[in-house]
């Protein structure tokens, strides 16, 4: 199984002081827009997403269909594939992709410890 581009979703406090700190670690602004209050950043393969205000902890997340560039891949995993995979392996979805449809969707599992894991497909 493979779930794409890797990334963790940061819930931060104030947008503008959590980009200065991860430019100042290398990072560069690849997506988002801060009116909005959100930013995608990218230091080599890392990425690293900046929230402020739109959930409460921090997620990982995982883009099927997607490589590190948001660049769309050739063949993939599709999100309903993994969710059906989990949930064979007898693992609970806090929320579930619609299986009768196609394209863009997620689901989301918790490990062990309450660690939230976004599966977001945009493609």
């Amino acid at each position: 199984m493979t779930l794409g581009a890797f990334s963790i979703s940061l819930s931060v406090k104030d947008i503008k002081a959590s980009k200065h700190f991860y430019e100042t670690l290398g990072f560069s602004v690849f997506a988002g827009d801060m009116d909005k209050k959100y930013l995608i950043m990218k230091n080599g393969n890392a990425l690293i997403g900046l929230f402020e205000g739109m959930f409460e902890n921090n997620i990982l997340t995982f883009n099927p269909g997607w490589d590190e560039n948001a660049k769309p891949l050739d063949t993939f995993d599709d999100v309903r594939t993994i969710q059906k995979h989990l949930k064979s392996s007898g693992i609970l979805l806090k929320s579930e992709a619609n299986e009768t449809t196609s394209g863009p969707a997620s689901c989301v599992v918790l490990d062990p410890d309450g660690n939230a894991i976004l599966i977001d497909q945009h493609v």
